[in-house]
């Protein structure tokens, strides 16, 4: 059981605890691929995300019309 709980304690402390750094050749800037967005393209939010529409077309309190669809449930 003491093992275990070494063994255990040495795996967790030999993660790195440096900076991540991307495989470039020292003193060269990592290439970025054109392909993939910029995080400040991702940040921007699509018009599906917010329409400039309202769903209700009724502006103040009136009696609606009869809905011809408005079914009750099969049962």
């Amino acid at each position: 059981m003491k093992r275990a709980v070494a063994l255990l304690l040495l795996l967790a402390a030999c993660g790195k605890q440096g900076e991540l750094m991307p495989k470039a050749p020292p003193g060269e800037m990592p290439k970025v691929d054109p392909t993939k967005p910029l995080p400040s393209t991702l940040l921007i939010r699509p018009t599906q995300a917010e329409p400039a529409r309202i769903d209700d077309p009724l502006s103040r309190s009136q009696e609606r019309r009869d809905d011809r669809f408005n079914l009750p449930p099969p049962g």
